[in-house]
């Protein structure tokens, strides 16, 4: 298995970054993460985007599964049924926002390990150390093994130091806004049925905050490439939020749209 992730997916990955940051004429290592960011969340846009739509379309129906949770709180057996008698009937399927995700996840992690350990260098040559030198196709093998990797970014930020203060703050800022954007969106709970949606609602404000405050923790300790990764990424995918709410808004006003709503299942004959 970690051959496999190291053939297809780190290796790849980390000569891409690499290519970009040498046809770039600035050889500017952070122009070079961004770029490769870019095109890492074009490939997983659509995977993303349908992810979310998912996601949304779990959120719009929990009242009407809570109802039925309450209906049917006395028997789990007829609850099982109907739940998804319901997801049926209403063309939701509960996995098909995690799907996305799970696709998505072995490329993050190993787009993650190509900034964390992949840009290591030598602090006397920086040059790539030994271990990743051999992550490198031809050429850029031979070329890199002479060649120190410039780890500024606009000539004035060290990407291979920690403790970057703007960046891990400006990473945070950017979780906050990605987050607030999906929660102000959110329609308030009208029925009695919604209790476990406001419940649900009151944790999402808790980790609004939460998760910005983590970001800022790890930005500040991780180096600053690996920073300007996470800050950019926030920023792309507030972008793909964008869009989708705004196909998600012009949908909502055409009538095909709007006049189907989700509905229970008629309770099934014993």
């Amino acid at each position: 298995m970690n051959e496999f992730f190291l053939v297809v997916l780190y290796q790849p990955l980390f000569n891409l970054l690499i290519g970009i940051y040498h046809i770039l004429p600035w050889k500017d290592l952070g122009l070079a993460i961004i770029i490769l960011t870019l095109l890492i969340k074009l490939i997983l846009f659509y995977p993303s985007l349908k992810a979310m739509r998912a996601q949304k379309a779990l959120q719009d129906v929990q009242p009407k599964l809570a109802e039925l949770k309450k209906k049917y709180a006395n028997d789990k057996e007829e609850l099982g049924k109907q739940i998804m008698s319901f997801y049926k009937e209403n063309k939701v399927n509960p996995l098909s926002s995690c799907l996305p995700v799970l696709i998505q996840l072995p490329i993050l992690w190993a787009l993650f390990k190509v900034f964390f350990a992949g840009l290591a260098t030598d602090p006397q040559t920086g040059l790539i150390v030994v271990d990743q030198l051999n992550n490198l196709y031809e050429p850029l093998r031979s070329i890199y093994q002479t060649t120190p990797i410039n780890h500024m970014f606009l000539g004035f930020v060290n990407l291979a130091a920690t403790k970057n203060i703007p960046l891990a703050v400006l990473s945070g800022v950017a979780q906050f806004l990605q987050a607030k954007m999906l929660s102000t969106k959110k329609a308030a709970v009208q029925t009695p049925a919604s209790k476990d949606e406001a419940l649900a609602a009151s944790m999402n404000k808790q980790m609004l905050y939460f998760f910005p405050i983590i970001t800022i923790i790890f930005g500040f300790q991780f180096p600053a490439g690996v920073t300007l990764y996470w800050l950019f990424s926030t920023l792309f995918t507030w972008v793909q939020q964008l869009i989708f709410l705004r196909d998600r808004t012009n949908n909502t006003h055409t009538p095909s749209a709007s006049a189907k709503k989700p509905e229970l299942p008629a309770k099934s004959k014993s």
